[in-house]
Formats: C-alpha cells, structure tokens, sequence
C-alpha cells in the first residue's frame, strides 16, 4: 500500500511539473511576447510617441526634478512615500537577478541578437509602464489605516469595474512574491556568499531573515529609505565597473554593435529554416529578459508607484518611463556590452548550460581577475536582498486587497511572518521546481494586468501630453526663484 501511494504521489508530482512547464512555455512563450510587444507599441503609437520623442520633457519631470527639487525626494505625507523612492523601491523589485543573470543568459542562448529585442522590449514597455502608473494612481484609494492601495488592483476593481479579475492578480501577486521576490532572491544570496566568503547557506539565510526584518516590519517607508540609500549607489558601482571593463574592450566595441544589429535580423545562413530559428531565438530570449527585468506589462511596479505622494497621475507615469529606460535601456545595455566585449559568451569550455552568474563573472574577471568574480557574486547579493524587500511589499499589498478592511491590516502582519519564513528557507532548498513555478505566477499576472491597461488606455493617453506639459511648466515656475533643490 505504503509503494503505491508513493508511486501515485511521483505520478502527480510529474503532472504538475509537466502541466507547470507546459503553461509557462505559453507565458514566457511566442504568443504572448508578442502581446506584450504589441501592447507596447500600441500605446506608443497612441501617444504619438511620447516616450521617445519628448525624451527631454520626461527626463527633466523625473531625473532633472531629482536633483532640484527637494519636493521630490521628500514625502509630507506620512502614509506615502516620495516620488523619487518609488522609483528607487520599483527598481529594487526588478534590478539585479535579471540585469546581471538573465542578460546573460539572454545572450548565451539567444546570441548576441537578443540584445536588440531587449531594446525593443524597453522602447516599448515605457509606455506599457506608463500607462499601469496613471491608471494606479488614478483610481488608488486610502485604506483604513491611511495608506494608499494602488496599482492594478485599484484600476482593475475600480476602473475596469471587475473586483473578480483584481482578486486574481491580487492572489497571484501574493504568491509570486513568495517565488520570484523572496526564495529566489535568498537562494542567490546565499550561494553567492558560500562562493565569495564559504559561508554556510544556513549562516546566510539567517543573516538576511534579520536583515530583511529590520526593513520589511518597517513598513512601505522603511522600505524606501532603505532603496532609495542602496540602489544609487549600488547601480553607481556596477556601471563603475562595467565602464572600466568597456574602456579596456573599446576596440571590441563596434564589432559588437555590428553583430547585435546583424544577428538581430540575419538571413545570411546556407539553411533559411536555420536562420529563420536563429531570428526566433534571439527575438524569444530579448524579449522574455527584457520584460523579466523591467516588468512592463506585468503590472506590479505600479504597486508601488501608488504609494507615491503626487497629485497628477502624469508625473508618476513619466517616473515609470524613466524605470523601464534606466533598468533596461541603460543596466542591460551595459551588461551585453560587458559579456560580448569579453568574449565570455564564446569561448571555449563555456557550455549552453553555464549559468548567468559564472558568464557575468568570468567577463569581469577577464579585467579585474578574481575579484571581478567576487564582484558580480557580491552585486547579485545586493540587488537579490533588495528585490527581496521590494516585493515583500508588493505581496503584503495583494493580501491587503484579498482581505480588505480590518482583516487586510492584520493580514499584512501575517504575511509579513510568513515571508520572513520563507526567507530562511530559500537560502538553504534547491529551487528548481519553485524557480518554474514562479515564472508561471509571474507570466499569469499580466493576463488580468494586460487587459485591464488595454481597457482603460483611453483615459490615461489622450490628455497624457497637455497634462505633462503643465506639470512640467508648473515645476519649472515653482522651483525658478529657489535655485537648486
């Protein structure tokens, strides 16, 4: 009895492996990319190309605004957070992991040709951004205890009027925090430290557990704060670091240009079925590593932009250009650019199934020898612990929306526990069957995301140039006469 209930638990185990992998092969598959891609575009075209032929009028709203005005760094509102911390907390949730190991990644399996479909995807998930931070903002609610509830749970509930699709994304965000934002992130942190320091993963896990407490208890604002000191100066170093590896590789430099403009679109192949695959692969990982990095389409930065403390949803919505542009455009620009400079990619012993740690590391290393390796290995660690409490947030906030009320308040202490759990537990499993899972989780939030930001682009693009122009002209006339922030 006891061999055949265990020959049915294998039998089901390998179900629910094969039917996940199935599903997720849809998600992060041709069909869907192209959903997204089209999306994209289609929001582009509606604003008349907003986001990349008003470069200047958003770039001054957000970074330009940065540095003058200390408005926007700075909250009165003690339930909300600063325009500038959204941005930091946002790229905290998606900087790291798929800037440094999925680009490379990206790279090995889908050749230097994904690069520019990694650029498609961000020149047109600027808009897709755009869009879920104007319509989070525009119908974000005060919950009881005076925060705000944003995102696309308030556009979906509010908006599209369907509280039953805001459930759902709301259920899968809270799950996938525990995957993608939590065991994942822990994991690699601990295998970066067995590998750099020769810590124990048990050490590790409870190190960051304490670590994560002491910002994740603290709240939303605690949370910002602690981006908005990290991420700077951590997305400083790395660029640091990469603008010395491509100073030494700037020979290399055009030859790599040509070859990701060539391969993006190569036809020269003796076999055009082979080229023709060549095309699909780099099109399919450029693609799924640029929305898996700056989570466009997804929905979930949104969450935390709507707890911005700003009055007109255009200026959160250029903050969301400016996300999907630094976490894509410009860190996965530099990181392809690192690993093709290098060679690493290429070269001999490096096999299809080398993970996107060792390529990254073995590129810095080619300059800076081992500590190149520590280097990325320390980077990831970082970045991991800050997508760690980046998500902690956005999870805690789909539960928050699922229990409403005054069980939504208790249930965030709760969940609060359970991922600090789940914390130590990641550093110490091996997460193949939970990375799959994941990546379902987060594939499925853009069905509910994705309909409800074509549903409702009508009100957040047609009036999107005049409002960012008065926003833009209201913060040249209020901070002229007070000199640099």
């Amino acid at each position: 009895m006891e061999g055949s209930v265990t020959i049915y638990e294998l039998r089901a185990a390998h179900f629910f492996s094969e039917a996940n992998a199935a599903l997720s092969a849809f998600l992060w598959g041709a069909p869907m990319l192209a959903v997204f891609l089209l999306t994209g575009l289609y929001l582009t075209v509606r604003s008349r190309g907003f986001s990349i032929l008003h470069f200047p009028t958003w770039f001054r709203t957000t970074f330009g605004a940065a540095l003058r005005d200390r408005s926007v760094r700075r909250s009165g509102d003690r339930h909300a957070i600063s325009q500038f911390q959204a941005l930091t907390s946002a790229l905290a949730a998606c900087l790291g992991t798929g800037n440094i190991v999925g680009v490379a990644t990206a790279v090995r399996l889908g050749g230097p040709g994904a690069v520019f479909w990694m650029w498609i995807s961000a020149v047109l998930g600027m808009m897709t951004c755009y869009t879920e931070n104007v319509l989070g903002i525009r119908y974000r609610w005060r919950t009881e205890d005076g925060s705000w509830m944003g995102g696309p749970m308030a556009y979906l509930s509010r908006g599209l009027k369907s509280p039953g699709l805001a459930g759902i994304y709301a259920a899968l965000l809270a799950l996938a925090a525990f995957g993608i934002g939590n065991m994942t992130q822990t994991n690699s942190i601990a295998q970066a430290a067995q590998q750099s320091l020769g810590l124990s993963p048990w050490i590790t896990g409870g190190i960051v557990t304490v670590l994560a407490a002491l910002v994740i208890l603290g709240g939303i604002q605690r949370i910002a704060k602690v981006t908005e000191a990290l991420i700077p100066l951590m997305t400083g170093v790395f660029l640091l670091a990469c603008a010395v590896v491509l100073a030494l590789r700037a020979k290399a430099l055009p030859g790599v240009l040509a070859g990701i403009l060539r391969e993006a679109f190569t036809w020269q192949s003796a076999a055009a079925g082979a080229a023709g695959y060549g095309i699909r692969k780099a099109m399919r990982y450029g693609v799924a590593r640029g929305v898996f990095s700056n989570e466009a389409g997804l929905g979930s930065s949104a969450v935390i932009h709507g707890a911005a403390d700003v009055k007109d949803p255009a200026v959160q919505g250029m903050w969301g250009i400016a996300e999907v542009f630094l976490d894509t455009v410009v860190m996965c620009t530099v990181t392809a650019l690192v690993l093709l400079s290098t060679g690493v990619t290429t070269a001999a012993g490096i096999s299809d199934n080398s993970n996107g740690v060792a390529l990254s590391g073995a590129a810095f290393a080619s300059v800076f020898g081992v500590w190149g390796e520590r280097f990325v290995l320390l980077s990831v660690a970082f970045f991991a612990f800050a997508t760690l409490v980046g998500w902690s947030y956005y999870g805690e906030q789909g539960a928050k929306y699922l229990l409403g009320g005054k069980m939504g308040r208790k249930g965030v202490s709760v969940y609060r526990c359970l991922y600090l759990a789940v914390t130590l537990v990641g550093s110490v499993m091996k997460l193949e069957a939970v990375w799959n899972l994941a990546d379902t989780l987060n594939g499925l939030m853009a069905i509910p995301n994705l309909i409800g930001v074509l549903w409702l682009a009508g009100e957040a693009i047609p009036k999107r140039t005049a409002a960012a122009s008065r926003a833009e002209n209201r913060r040249r006339t209020s901070s002229a006469g007070k000199g640099p922030a």
